[in-house]
């Protein structure tokens, strides 16, 4: 383990004068691992033989071969900007060239000459704040697969619910949302008309668990019946999807939230064809909003590839053809394209389905929330909880967590989501270990353990549990806190903040 503490980070020097390089390497080496390249031909070439490796490049505008400029097109083009910071060191100080490579992702800017001291501390500074970027983004990430957990098991535990009510519901729930995503993966890449980011996908496939949820107000006996229904019933069974959008009308706290939009939406519309022939509102075209579209479709498909007790299921292939040819209502054409280029994946994934977390998807909303470089850290970590929250605010009453941010500098607690007045304080707490509220809700002795716990963790060990009955809503509850501490890079690594939740047990 000391071995890998011990380690050097390995910088890229790219400099066509040799003498540069090595004034460079002198002023490095006793901190870091220099590797050189002569031009910008050789540095791309290291680049990309080794850039999970290079943990910083110090490159120069003026080079044979590729300039300076040239690298970074490189670099951003193959993404390895995002992860690799890069320091221009140049004679070139004209605004322009200082604009330009700021454009192209750069961290800093140093010009010739230099002070050897200004070099060492940005360099420092430098790796200090992506070390930091990148400890902020592991624990967005864990509270990003927690959400996407917690939304698998609520959807879980509402399949089900409905499942006690319909017989075809509890699997078919699970099946909506799989082919859900498939077709909004699908048709990002069929057509660039709706660009759905990884965040409204995730939505508008947690959204879809929702559509059926009108049926709870349906006789069993038409709900369940084996053989057709007769025009009484047939009308009674379509008044599902409007009375599943009054369900969500009246949601006295959340119908203004995204999720719950957009659920209403596909609650009510999900029914509705695109020739105008569908209920309840005979909407025509693209006056049926995209989700409730690709949720339309998803209902279909899995309708007909499902066993129901009144009809025997239809294989993958002929569900297909059936659609195609427009025997179970009329659809999207370019969503019907859509079907067809991810017809094969849509059976993989149907057949092999395991329920878990997609972490490379994880990996992808966090890069995109941490991308908004305009946010401070703190401010990308609470924006980024605000957003999962809309996500899965549908089924908070089930999970019941109250969300924190600790900071060190200045000493404070901020809540998330109303949660400082379900313990019994603001929103915001400075100084907690005083304050009064807290002391109340957990008690004094508790708080000092608590902050005891989080003292003693380290970088390599950041994690913190504690299970202690507090005041939770002006009520007793057995609680767990679960947190992660954030650190410092310095050499003596700091304590700099903390994440974590507090849920009933």
């Amino acid at each position: 383990m000391a071995a890998v503490k011990n380690k050097k980070l390995k910088i890229l020097i790219a400099d066509d004068s040799e003498m540069n390089r090595a004034i460079l390497v002198d002023i490095l080496k006793d901190k870091y691992d220099a590797v050189e390249a002569e031009d910008g031909a050789e540095a791309v070439k290291i680049l990309r033989a080794h850039s999970a490796d290079i943990a910083l490049v110090l490159l120069d505008i003026n080079m044979p071969k590729l300039n300076g400029f040239d690298v970074l097109e490189v670099m951003n083009k193959n993404k390895w900007i995002e992860e690799i910071p890069v320091i221009i060191i140049s004679a070139e100080n004209a605004s322009y060239f200082t604009e330009r490579a700021y454009a192209l992702g750069v961290t800093d800017y140093i010009s010739r000459p230099f002070d050897v001291s200004v070099v060492q501390h940005r360099v420092i500074n430098t790796l200090m704040l992506y070390e930091k970027q990148k400890m902020l983004m592991d624990v967005v990430e864990e509270q990003i697969y927690q959400r996407q957990k917690n939304n698998s098991m609520m959807i879980n535990i509402l399949s089900h619910i409905v499942e006690f009510g319909n017989a075809e519901s509890g699997p078919h729930i699970q099946h909506i949302r799989i082919i859900t995503e498939i077709l909004l993966k699908g048709l990002n890449e069929v057509s660039d008309q709706y660009n759905f980011s990884h965040e409204e996908i995730a939505l508008i496939c947690t959204a879809s668990a929702l559509h059926d949820i009108g049926k709870v107000s349906i006789p069993s006996e038409i709900l369940n019946k084996p053989g057709r229904l007769t025009d009484e019933e047939f009308a009674i069974m379509k008044t599902h999807s409007a009375i599943g959008a009054s369900i969500l009308d009246k949601l006295p706290l959340y119908k203004d939230e995204p999720l719950v939009k957009t659920a209403r939406a596909i609650c009510r519309w999900h029914h509705e064809r695109y020739d105008g022939r569908g209920y309840p509102d005979r909407l025509l075209g693209d006056e049926i909003p995209i989700a409730a579209q690709i949720v339309a479709l998803a209902d279909v498909y899995d309708a007909l590839t499902s066993e129901r007790v009144y009809k025997a299921a239809y294989s993958h292939e002929k569900a297909i053809e059936m659609i195609k040819n427009g025997e179970c209502g009329s659809f999207n054409p370019l969503l019907i394209k859509v079907l067809d280029v991810v017809a094969d994946e849509l059976y993989a994934e149907l057949h092999s389905d395991t329920g878990e977390t997609d972490d490379v998807e994880v990996r992808q909303i966090t890069a995109e929330v941490l991308s908004q470089k305009q946010i401070s850290a703190s401010g990308r970590t609470i924006a980024q909880l605000e957003k999962e929250r809309n996500k899965y605010m549908i089924f908070a009453s089930l999970s019941d967590e109250v969300i924190f941010e600790l900071s060190y500098s200045p000493y404070m607690i901020t809540f998330l989501n109303g949660g400082g007045r379900r313990v019994g304080t603001s929103e915001i707490v400075v100084n907690p270990l005083d304050d009064e509220g807290l002391n109340k809700c957990c008690g004094k002795s508790r708080l000092q353990d608590i902050a005891l716990l989080f003292s003693r963790t380290t970088p390599e060990n950041p994690t913190v549990t504690y299970e202690a009955e507090i005041l939770l809503d002006n009520t007793l509850k057995n609680c767990k806190l679960v947190a992660q501490t954030m650190w410092s890079d310095d050499e003596k690594p700091e304590i700099v903040g903390a994440v974590g939740k507090i849920s009933p047990v």
